[in-house]
């Protein structure tokens, strides 16, 4: 079973968010108990969400905790709180590479 969270943020300026979550917080959460994958999308129009994946509910929901701690750094960058989501991963699929075991 996997968890995953969507954080969906009102930003400032998308390219300074991009960078600061690839400097900050993208080693931060990966070293979270049960981290499988964080992904960070730009939507455009001052939007960016992230998705993180996680082995279970209890530490995705850690993670709301390191990414609110995170946010509260960087109020000029996000200065509106993010909408949340959640819920158990129901259906996903990895792609074959040959040769992989």
């Amino acid at each position: 079973v996997m968890f995953a969270i969507v954080r969906r943020y009102r930003t400032t300026s998308g390219k300074d968010v991009a960078s600061k979550v690839r400097s900050e917080f993208v080693p931060r959460i990966s070293k979270a108990t049960g981290f499988l994958a964080y992904y960070v999308v730009d939507e455009g129009f001052g939007h960016q969400f992230s998705i993180s994946i996680f082995e279970d509910r209890e530490a995705a929901e850690l993670s709301n905790k390191l990414a609110a701690d995170w946010v509260r750094l960087h109020p000029a960058l996000l200065p509106v709180p993010p909408e949340i989501f959640s819920g158990e991963v129901t259906a996903h699929q990895r792609p074959h590479r040959e040769g992989a075991a």
